[in-house]
């Protein structure tokens, strides 16, 4: 049978030949750009940078280049310079161009793929600087190299000349100046903290190199230019110092421990720093060629498995396990643990549901042994710390006993066990989870409210009475035993344990696609909103890294004059009605300030805030695991200090609302 036969004539869309279309050069990436750099939101205008900051790592790692800069232009165009060796220039034989213009231009080319090259590169996990090119309405590039400056402008990645010669220079290195295309991304406007965040991490990662970010947007009264230098001597132990003094976390060792190896089989590089505190968590943060592997993968694997294995044999020789009386299991060696898993791999395979896991088989091994050899010879020279630490991990082994009955109760009352859902959730009719919402609301006065104003098919409400338990102060049985926390595990119908990891969420039996966190515009409600984004954080972050959270946005004001309103979300928009409904004047219109959900009606809390066709609602993400691990436990913990200092240097971006 032909083609022309397989059609149905009667078809609408007929599938045919003529149906395929190849995409050239650029084109491809210009049409799908979120297939190659994740979305076309605030993540992937910053993934740009990233992409060009690779290529000046990878030099660095290849040991030719020692500063880097980063530009943020007033316009909002990014530049990045470096001292490497700059991007080849000659024309290439097959192509019959210059190679800078093949780097440029065509996907998957450059010098990664050489192994002669570069031996380990960050860069391959990503789409290279010929898509940071593509999605630019225009990207200048100068090279120095061979005593010369090369040069060559695009536009939508189109060259628009040769590659040329503009001038001679002593110097080598090569610096990228791109404006990305506002007619692809939602928002061409840099975030300076999501930059510094992944600057800072590359600076730990690669130590011994200068980034420098410049925010040419931003000057002071003497008009001098925002900057900072990114630089570490100490690399990733000063990681994990950094994370833990932020955090507020005291140390049971007297000095971090740093651990290196490399393979020359397989010319694997194993850098692992690691510390012991008096915190409840493992705070593990783990890194392939410089990309930040948050679902772990094999290296972490290899690290735990040496972790485990080697205490459980000091501690069983030792007899340090004999009056625990409950069996000392692999989690409870990694309570209190803080550390830093760095590997670079010279072919990484990377899987998993973002792609950040990694799956070589043979790096299991190599940082296992790796580290079970100088963590051995460690606790021998060490006998002090190392009972410090085995006395942790008996408490923690006792205190993860108590938590699993805890656990326990709340599967028993989980909707998988049929015993039905919480008293106060006020369930939607729709079963389909990706059409379902559950707006976790403050309080029972406004989840009445939102409960009249909800459309009861996919709309359900769960109050929540006060403010819930601050988790980072909490042990984890304490946290299982909080009735607010219970139900909202019981209403979102998820549970504790999945096959590879017992303290994984389950999200199997997820019954709702949207997590929406709706409390009050004032302080105590962006307290409330902050006390459950903790808890969500450090025990149901899957659903933020699947995409389920976030933050409903209720009015602030209501501007009306006579029969005419207005509502306002901030003070730009209240203004604009004052100006629009009163001329300017704040006396001919009548403003209220809503500080509760309580203060509207079921019909008004609809329309602002609920309603999908009117409502906004903002999305939380996770840019930086670190970063994010570093913010709520300075937050949210103990340490009033590091509290102080943050909201002093935030304040001139704070809202006071007398």
């Amino acid at each position: 049978m032909n083609e022309q036969q397989q059609q149905d004539p009667n078809s609408k869309t007929n599938y045919g030949a003529e149906s395929i279309q190849v995409l050239e050069g650029l084109e491809a990436v210009r049409k799908r750009p979120a297939m190659y750099i994740g979305d076309v939101s605030t993540k992937g205008l910053h993934h740009l940078v990233y992409e060009v900051v690779d290529n000046s790592i990878d030099e660095a790692l290849a040991g030719y280049c020692k500063n880097i800069t980063v530009n943020i232009h007033e316009d909002n165009s990014i530049s990045v310079k470096d001292d490497g060796r700059g991007i080849p220039t000659g024309i290439m034989a097959k192509e019959k161009r210059s190679a800078l213009e093949v780097v440029m231009t065509v996907l998957h080319a450059g010098g990664k793929f050489n192994k002669d090259t570069y031996k380990v590169s960050g860069g391959l996990h990503g789409v290279g600087v010929s898509c940071v090119n593509a999605l630019s309405t225009k990207l200048h590039v100068t090279v120095e190299r061979n005593g010369k400056i090369y040069e060559q402008e695009y536009h939508t990645g189109i060259p628009q000349y040769a590659v040329r010669e503009i001038g001679l220079s002593d110097a080598t290195g090569t610096n990228i100046h791109f404006w990305p295309d506002s007619t692809i991304f939602t928002s061409i406007i840099y975030s300076r903290d999501i930059l510094e965040a992944r600057l800072r991490e590359l600076s730990y990662l690669n130590k011994r190199i200068s980034i420098t970010l410049n925010d040419l947007r931003e000057k002071d009264e003497s008009g001098i230019t925002y900057t900072k230098l990114f630089y570490s001597e100490g690399g990733i132990v000063e990681f994990v110092e950094m994370l833990d003094k932020n955090g507020k976390r005291n140390s049971l060792l007297p000095k971090t421990l740093y651990v290196e190896g490399f393979d020359e089989t397989s010319n694997v590089a194993v850098e692992v720093a690691l510390t012991y505190n008096d915190d409840f968590k493992e705070h593990i943060f783990s890194y392939v060629n410089n990309i930040n592997t948050i679902e772990g993968g094999t290296h972490v694997s290899g690290f735990r498995t040496a972790i485990t294995r080697v205490f459980k044999t000091y501690g069983d020789k030792n007899g340090l396990f004999e009056k625990a009386k409950v069996e000392v299991e692999s989690d409870d060696f990694r309570e209190g643990l803080s550390a830093i898993v760095s590997v670079k791999v010279p072919e990484p395979q990377f899987e998993g549901q973002t792609k950040t896991k990694l799956g070589n088989s043979e790096v299991s091994g190599i940082v296992q042994t790796t580290v079970a050899r100088a963590l051995e010879a460690y606790l021998e020279e060490n006998p002090r710390e190392a009972k410090n630490i085995v006395s942790k991990v008996v408490l923690a082994a006792q205190a993860r006993v108590a938590a699993r009955k805890a656990r326990d109760l709340v599967q028993r009352k989980s909707v998988l066990s049929g015993s039905g859902l919480p008293g106060k959730l006020a369930d939607c009719s729709e079963r389909n989870p990706e059409k379902c919402e559950l707006y976790l609301v403050e309080g029972d006065s406004a989840g009445g409210t939102a409960k009249q104003g909800r459309d009861r098919t996919f709309q359900a409400i769960l109050p929540l009475r006060g403010k819930i338990l601050n988790v980072e102060k909490a042990m984890e049985h304490k946290i299982y035993e909080n009735e607010e926390i219970r139900n909202i595990f019981t209403a979102m119908g998820v549970t504790i344990g999945t096959p590879d990891d017992p303290k994984a969420l389950n999200t199997v039996k997820l019954r709702y696609h949207k997590l929406i966190i709706m409390t009050d515009a004032d302080v105590d409600g962006s307290h409330i909103a902050t006390l459950i984004l903790t808890f969500i954080f450090r025990y149901m972050k899957e659903l933020v890294e699947q995409g389920y959270v976030y933050l409903a946005q209720p009015p602030l004001y209501l501007v009306k004059k006579g029969k005419e309103q207005e509502y306002a979300f901030n003070e730009d928009q209240r203004k604009y009605w004052i100006e629009k409904l009163g001329n300017g004047k704040e006396d001919s219109v009548h403003i209220q300030r809503y500080k509760g959900l309580g203060e509207m009606n079921a019909e008004q809390l609809w329309e602002t805030t609920m309603d999908p066709a009117r409502r906004t609602l903002k999305k939380v993400t996770i840019e930086s695991l670190a970063n994010a691990d570093e913010v709520f436990s300075m937050l949210m913990g103990d340490e009033v200090a590091p509290r102080r200092e943050f909201i002093e240097t935030h304040a001139k971006y704070a809202r006071i609302d007398i």
